[in-house]
């Protein structure tokens, strides 16, 4: 049995600042930002058009050597479906799924790759693992592919967001 997943709402909150830190780069067409006394120019968020184009992505994340190197739980292939109505996206561990809406107020506001890999994060745990869902271990995982596949610089901001929150890191 996991334990209480007790940051679980620290981490979306972050989150959920990061990725508007990205839509305003794209509406504005200025990616450079300010965090904690830094200035980054933000990386490009891959944004993706389909069920399918989210699996050619989990395909080629899990693929990365350093990945399949870094977690053993990579050789287990994932699959990306569709969920219905418009809550947030989720990963099924009993059938290895990554559960993605495709629109909510004619948005597609999770085929986004900070939601991708929030969810592949979920899917590298160890099985068997008692750690919360979105415990430290979950964290490090999560930035370290944000920093790894995005950029470093997205890393960072992530990072950076997640302290602001709160949020603790393994």
């Amino acid at each position: 049995m996991k334990n209480r997943d007790s940051q679980r709402s620290k981490v979306y909150e972050a989150e959920s600042m990061v990725r508007t830190m990205f839509d305003r780069a794209d509406e504005r067409d200025l990616r450079t930002v300010q965090i904690l006394g830094s200035t980054l120019t933000l990386p490009i968020e891959r944004k993706f058009a389909s069920v399918d184009s989210v699996q050619s992505y989990v395909d080629s994340v899990l693929a990365l050597n350093w990945v399949s190197e870094t977690w053993p739980q990579a050789s287990t292939v994932v699959h990306v479906r569709e969920r219905s109505g418009s809550a947030a996206s989720h990963y099924e561990r009993d059938t290895r799924t990554i559960a993605i809406p495709l629109h909510r107020r004619n948005e597609a506001w999770a085929l986004r790759e900070l939601v991708v890999l929030h969810e592949l994060a979920h899917h590298l745990e160890p099985d068997n693992s008692d750690f919360p869902s979105h415990g430290g271990q979950f964290v490090d995982r999560f930035v370290t592919l944000v920093s790894e596949v995005i950029g470093q610089e997205a890393g960072f901001v992530l990072r950076a967001t997640m302290h602001q929150t709160g949020v603790e890191f393994a």
